[in-house]
C-alpha cells in the first residue's frame, strides 16, 4: 500500500509525461501554490524528489533560489545543483498562482524569468486549470485521491496543520473514512487522543511544553470536540474530576487509564486534589470506584472492622468475615487494587476462605479421621492464612489481618492440636518409631529430594505448580518423626534410616550412626552412610545422570521461617518456584522419579504463639515446642518417646503453645500442621504438558485479554515479537493466568499497534507451553 506522499510524488511527476513521437520533453513542471498550502512539507518531498527546486532566497544546498537562478539551474549551468537527467525539473512556486504567470506584462519582475517556462514546460494543476490545493487533491476523483473530506473551515485549518503527518498515511486505509477536523487533529497529536489526554493529566505543563503550538491546539480541539472539555481553559484538576466520575465519553478515558495505570503514576494524586462527591459506605463501586479517596475510606472501614474481630468469639468472627467479603470483595477488581492501594481487600479474599474452611473443626473422631479431614480441606485454612499475610503492605494492615487471623485461626488450630494430643500417646502416635519404620521405598532411577520444612499446605501449593508444568505427581500423607524437628525428622525420611539409632543421653534430638555411635550432626556421617549404601549425593548444582540412586537437598523453608517469622508468607512462592525448578532440572537430567520428602511442618501465627512455662531447671534443652527433660524431672507436661530411642522421653508443649515468648514461627510439637506432611513422587517432563486451547483472545485498545482451557494453572501470559525470546516481550508486565484461565496484559508501546506478534504462555521455568499469533490492537493476522 502506498503512502500519501508516494501518491503525491507520482501525481506531480505524471504531469510531465509526454509522447516522444509527437511531443518534445517539457523543460520543467511548474507547481504554483498561491496560498502556500504545500510549503511546510516541501522539504520532506525534496527527499523523494531530487528534481524538486523551490522559488525563494538563494540557498543552493536546499535547492532553493530566485527565478533567474532556477532558469540557470534547469539549463544545467549551476555547478552547485545536480539534477537527475531522466526527470523533468519540478519548480515549486510558493505564493505564486497560475494566473500570475499567465499575465506576462503585469508579472512581477522577480517572476518574469519563469513566465516563459509555462509554454515550454507544463503546470501541475487540476483539470479545470485551477491550482491544486490540499483539499482539492484529497477530495477530487480527477487527478486527486477521491477521499471523503469535510470542507468546513475548521477541518481545512486542521488539515493544513496535520499535512506532514498525513503524508505518512496509507491511502488505501484513508478510503472509507470521514476526514474531518477530529481526524486531522488526532493525526496531528499522534493518533491517540485518549492517551494524550491521560499524559496531559499525568504530566501537566510538561506535556504542553514538549509539543509545538500546532500540536497543542490540535489536542485542545480534539478534547473540545470529543469530550466537550477544553484543557487550556478548564485545567488539569477539572479533567481529573471528570476522569474520576467517568461519565459519558469519559468512560472510555477511564477504561484506558485502568488498562495501564502505572503508565500514569501522578494521576491518582491529581484526583486526590479534587473534592469527591459524598458517597456512603455502600456506594456503587462502578460510580465511586474512580475516586481513590473512596477506596481509601473503604480500606479504613475494613481495617476498623477487622480490628473489631478481636472482641468476638470465633463463630461470630467467621460470620463477620463473610459479610465483609460481600461488602468489599468487589474492590479487588478496581484499579486501586492493581496500584497496591487495596491490600486489605486483597487479603480479605483469603481471610474469608480461611473462615469458610475453619467452620469445620478438626476435633472429633479418630486420629485417622483428623488426618483425613486435614488432608482433604483442613490444610486450606493454613494456606489461606499464608496467602492473606502475603498481601500485607503496612504495619497497620498487618495489625488488622493479624487480628482476623488470631480470632479464627488460633482457636481452630488450638482445638485440633489439643484433640490430637489427647488421643495420642507414645504407643499410638501414627509416626511410630525407628523400630517399626517401613523400608524406604526406592527403585533404580530414583532421586530423593529433601526439602526442609515443606509443610502440608506448601506441599499442596508445590503440587499445583508441578501439575501446571505438565508433571505427574502422586501424593502420600506421612506422619513425621517425633519431635518434629530437623535433627530427628531429616534422617527419618532417609534411605539409610535403618542404619541409625538414638543415644539415651541425647539432649538435642540428634541421632547417631548405629554401628559406630558417631553423631549425624553436620551431615557428614549421614552422607557417608548414603554413599556406602550406593546412593550418590548431589550438591545444589549437580543434577546427576539419572543412573542408580541419588539423594540431594534443596530449599530451606524452615530457615526462612525462623529468620522472617510471618514474612515467610511473602517469600513462600519464590521458595517454591526454586524447588520446582530443581525438580524439573533433575527430571531433565534423566531421573525417572523425584521423591520429595521433608522432615516436619511448622506453626506460624502473626503476633506470636501462646507462651507456656517450663522451668529451665527441669530441662536439659528447651526448644520452641519441645524440651529434653532432665532425668527424674517432675512435670505435668505431656511426654512422648523419641523416635530414635523409645526409651528416651521428651516433653511437648500443650496445644499450640511455645516454651519461648513471642515466637511467630515454631515447630517440634504435636499438631497436624507440624506432624502431618506430604511426600511426593514426581514423574514426567516438560513434554507431558497437556494441550492448551485458546478459547478467546480479545483486544481492547492495547490491552489483550486471553482465555484458555486445559492444564493452565501456574502459567503466565506474555506477548512477544519472537516467541522464543523473552527479550522481545512488548508488554508492561507478564500476568499469571487466574483460576478461570483468563489474564490480561497491556502493550507498552502505542506505535506497535497493528504489528504482528505472538501470544505465549510460559511455565514457572520460563519454558513455552503454548502460543498463538495475533495482531496488536486487533484485526486479522
Amino acid at each position: 500500500m502506498l503512502k500519501l506522499a508516494e501518491r503525491l510524488v507520482e501525481a506531480v511527476r505524471s504531469s510531465g509525461v509526454f509522447n516522444p513521437d509527437i511531443q518534445v520533453a517539457p523543460a520543467c513542471i511548474l507547481w504554483p501554490d498561491r496560498d502556500r498550502q504545500w510549503e511546510a512539507v516541501i522539504p520532506v518531498l525534496q527527499a523523494e524528489l531530487p528534481e524538486l527546486m523551490v522559488l525563494g532566497d538563494y540557498a543552493p544546498e536546499k535547492r532553493t533560489g530566485p527565478a533567474i537562478w532556477l532558469r540557470y539551474a534547469i539549463a544545467g549551468f549551476a555547478e552547485d545543483v545536480e539534477l537527475p537527467e531522466s526527470k523533468a525539473p519540478i519548480l515549486y512556486l510558493p505564493g505564486v498562482s497560475r494566473q500570475d504567470l499567465r499575465a506576462v506584462e503585469s508579472c512581477p519582475d522577480e517572476l518574469k524569468p519563469l513566465a516563459e517556462l509555462q509554454y515550454r514546460g507544463v503546470i501541475w494543476s487540476q483539470v479545470n486549470a485551477k491550482d491544486w490545493t490540499i483539499l482539492a487533491y484529497l477530495k477530487s476523483d480527477q487527478g486527486g485521491l477521491g477521499l471523503d473530506v469535510a470542507q468546513d473551515s475548521e477541518s481545512r485549518h486542521a488539515m493544513q496543520l496535520a499535512l506532514y503527518r498525513l503524508l505518512d498515511e496509507e491511502v488505501d486505509l484513508l478510503k472509507g473514512k470521514r476526514l474531518d477536523k477530529d481526524y486531522f487533529n488526532t493525526l496531528l497529536t499522534g493518533g491517540d487522543p485518549t492517551r494524550d489526554l491521560l499524559l496531559w493529566l499525568d504530566q501537566g505543563e510538561a506535556f504542553q511544553a514538549a509539543r509545538g503550538e500546532n500540536e497543542w491546539q490540535a489536542f485542545v480541539s480534539v478534547c473540545q470536540s470529543q469530550l466537550a472539555f477544553n484543557p487550556q481553559q478548564d485545567g488539569i484538576l477539572a479533567g481529573c474530576n471528570k476522569l474520576a466520575n467517568h461519565e459519558g465519553p469519559w468512560q472510555a478515558v477511564w477504561e484506558r487509564f485502568c488498562e495501564a495505570p502505572n503508565r500514569y503514576p501522578h494521576i491518582p494524586d491529581q484526583i486526590r486534589k479534587c473534592q469527591p462527591p459524598a458517597f456512603d459506605l455502600f456506594a456503587d463501586e462502578s460510580v465511586a470506584g474512580g475516586w481513590p479517596q473512596w477506596n481509601q475510606s473503604q480500606e479504613e472501614h475494613l481495617r476498623r472492622d477487622l480490628l473489631a474481630l478481636s472482641n468476638m468469639p470465633a463463630h461470630k468472627a467467621i460470620a463477620q468475615l463473610k459479610e465483609l467479603e460481600q461488602a468489599h470483595g468487589g474492590r479487588r477488581s478496581l484499579v486501586w487494587a492493581e496500584l497496591g492501594e487495596a491490600s486489605l481487600a486483597l487479603a480479605l479474599k483469603h481471610l474469608a476462605t480461611m473462615a469458610e474452611h475453619a467452620k469445620t473443626a478438626l476435633a472429633a473422631g479418630t486420629v485417622t479421621d483428623l488426618a483425613n479431614g486435614y488432608a482433604s480441606t483442613g490444610w486450606k485454612v493454613d494456606d489461606s492464612v499464608m496467602r492473606a499475610l502475603a498481601e500485607v503492605t503496612s504495619n497497620e494492615d498487618l495489625n488488622a489481618v493479624t487480628t482476623a487471623i488470631r480470632s479464627v485461626y488460633l482457636p481452630w488450630m488450638e482445638d485440633s492440636a489439643r484433640y490430637l494430643q489427647k488421643h495420642v500417646d507414645g504407643a499410638s502416635y501414627p509416626g511410630g518409631s525407628c523400630e517399626n519404620a517401613p523400608q524406604f521405598p526406592a527403585e533404580p532411577g530414583d532421586c530423593v529430594l529433601f526439602v526442609d520444612g515443606l509443610r502440608f499446605d506448601t506441599g499442596k501449593r508445590l503440587v499445583e505448580r508441578l501439575e501446571a508444568a505438565g508433571l505427574e505427581i502422586s501424593e502420600t500423607p506421612v506422619w513425621t518423626a517425633l519431635p518434629s524437628v530437623t535433627a530427628t525428622g531429616k534422617v527419618a525420611v532417609s534411605p539409610v534410616r535403618d542404619k541409625i539409632k538414638g543415644d539415651d543421653a541425647s539432649a538435642d534430638f540428634e541421632p547417631a550412626v548405629a554401628e559406630t555411635g558417631q553423631s549425624l550432626k553436620g551431615g557428614y556421617h549421614h552422607k557417608k552412610l548414603l554413599k556406602e549404601a550406593g546412593w550418590r549425593v548431589l550438591d545444589r548444582t549437580d543434577n546427576g545422570d539419572g543412573q542408580g540412586f541419588a539423594w540431594c537437598e534443596f530449599g530451606d523453608i524452615d530457615h526462612e521461617g525462623h529468620d522472617r517469622g510471618w514474612k515467610l508468607a511473602k517469600h513462600l512462592d519464590n521458595l517454591l518456584q526454586e524447588v520446582q525448578t530443581r525438580i524439573t532440572e533433575l527430571l531433565a537430567a534423566g531421573w525417572k522419579r523425584v521423591r520429595v520428602v521433608t522432615d516436619h511442618g511448622w506453626l506460624l501465627l502473626p503476633g506470636g504463639l501462646p507462651k507456656t512455662q517450663l522451668p529451665s531447671v527441669l530441662a536439659d534443652s528447651k526448644w520452641g515446642r519441645c524440651a529434653a527433660l532432665k532425668p527424674g524431672a517432675d512435670t505435668q507436661e505431656r511426654v512422648f518417646p523419641w523416635y530414635w530411642n523409645p526409651s528416651h522421653y521428651f516433653a511437648l508443649a500443650d496445644g499450640v503453645s511455645c516454651y519461648k515468648n513471642g515466637e511467630e514461627y515454631a515447630h517440634g510439637g504435636l499438631s497436624l500442621q507440624e506432624c502431618l506432611t506430604l511426600q511426593l513422587v514426581v514423574t514426567g517432563g516438560a513434554g507431558t504438558q497437556a494441550a492448551i486451547e485458546f478459547t478467546d483472545l480479545v483486544w481492547k485498545g492495547l490491552r489483550c485479554t486471553v482465555a484458555v482451557e486445559g492444564q493452565y494453572k501456574g502459567l503466565t501470559l506474555d506477548i512477544r515479537t519472537r516467541a522464543g525470546e523473552a527479550s522481545s516481550s512488548v508488554v508492561l508486565g507478564t500476568k499469571p493466568l487466574k483460576e478461570d484461565g483468563r489474564a490480561s496484559v497491556v502493550v507498552e508501546d502505542e506505535d506497535m499497534e497493528g504489528q504482528n506478534a505472538v501470544v505465549v504462555l510460559l511455565d514457572d521455568s520460563g519454558a513455552l507451553v503454548a502460543q498463538t499469533d495475533t495482531r496488536i490492537g486487533g484485526g486479522d493476522v
